[in-house]
């Protein structure tokens, strides 16, 4: 499934192609996806400027002056950039978006084969964006200054459940998605079956370091192309070249030579860790 830094590349790639640009066509050949893709889509955005192209999330944000198009991947969702006209479309091609700019026309494909992605409408500003059912209870950005020690510290004195499980629910921080969170748990010396109440200051100091690292260096690779992730322009992601634990299961450990990467799985998740350098 796209994590944050999958969608973050999408949105890099997009970006100079959509802001400022004009919506000139809006083709839906296929509604079906995890909700339904609102009949009157095209109406709102056809003819409209793209003011600028946002994440909060996994949730690529298109915003208008009127509102807001709100884009997710799912499991297996990417979109495409085509200059001046796309390719005739394939059995998963379900939206063709045509975007006008000052230097050209580009067609932006999304293709979805598993059809768990989404393409909605949130009228209205800002308030009304925060105040959505989809992007309501979402953590802090990684990203964001205010995500330091102090506030995961803060923030998980409730929290009884194993740490991987509490960073993958997304409702303390986004992004850390199932690979990204056996990386940051090793990054940090942390066992990922310590419960989350338990983590010392020092501990969060060198979670809160590790998300940032890990998450960053992600970007910069690409992100993570486990089976159907392509970015814009159809590269594959190579984070996965550079994991430390993840799917090193009975490999000697990278960092202490002296143990062999586990494998166990939490809540259905397969999760990656050293018993040596983890400790709980």
């Amino acid at each position: 499934m796209p994590e944050l830094p999958e969608v973050e590349v999408t949105r890099r790639a997009l970006a100079p192609v959509v802001e400022g640009g004009v919506v000139r066509d809006l083709v839906v050949r296929e509604r079906r996806l995890r909700w339904p893709v609102p009949k009157a889509l095209e109406r709102r955005i056809v003819q409209r400027k793209v003011l600028c192209l946002q994440r909060r999330g996994k949730y690529l944000l298109w915003r208008f002056e009127h509102g807001t198009l709100i884009s997710h991947l799912g499991m297996s969702g990417s979109w495409r950039i085509y200059r001046r006209t796309a390719p005739s479309p394939g059995r998963h091609d379900h939206v063709d978006l045509t975007v006008e700019q000052p230097q050209g026309v580009f067609v932006l494909r999304l293709t979805d084969p598993r059809r768990f992605g989404a393409l909605l409408w949130q009228r209205g500003g800002e308030r009304a964006l925060r105040r959505s059912s989809l992007l309501a209870r979402l953590g802090i950005e990684p990203f964001d200054p205010r995500f330091d020690a102090a506030f995961l510290y803060r923030h998980t004195r409730a929290r009884r459940g194993p740490v991987k499980q509490v960073l993958l629910a997304g409702d303390l921080v986004v992004g850390v998605g199932n690979i990204y969170a056996s990386e940051c748990l090793f990054e940090a010396g942390i066992d990922p079956r310590v419960p989350a109440a338990r983590l010392s200051r020092r501990r969060c100091e060198r979670l809160a370091q590790a998300i940032r690292a890990v998450l960053a260096q992600a970007i910069t690779a690409g992100g993570s192309s486990l089976r159907d992730f392509v970015d814009a322009e159809g590269r594959s992601g190579y984070f996965t070249l550079a994991a430390r634990v993840y799917e090193r299961n009975g490999l000697a450990c990278l960092r202490c030579g002296a143990a062999t990467v586990r494998r166990i799985v939490q809540s259905g998740r397969a999760t990656y860790f050293c018993p040596h350098c983890q400790r709980r």
